[in-house]
């Protein structure tokens, strides 16, 4: 599991890079609740 959250959070961060540098404000959001998943995953799926 700790390897399905480390990618989430690298392709989070990015997505958030490449939307922001491209101004494609749907690819952030896409990164964005990428982010978040990755959170919920890890409150979620704490040993």
């Amino acid at each position: 599991m700790g390897t399905r959250i480390l990618v989430l959070m690298i392709g989070s961060g990015v997505l958030v890079t490449a939307g922001a540098l491209a101004e494609w404000w749907w690819l952030m959001g896409i990164g964005a609740w990428m982010l978040i998943a990755a959170g919920l995953l890890e409150m979620i799926y704490r040993p």
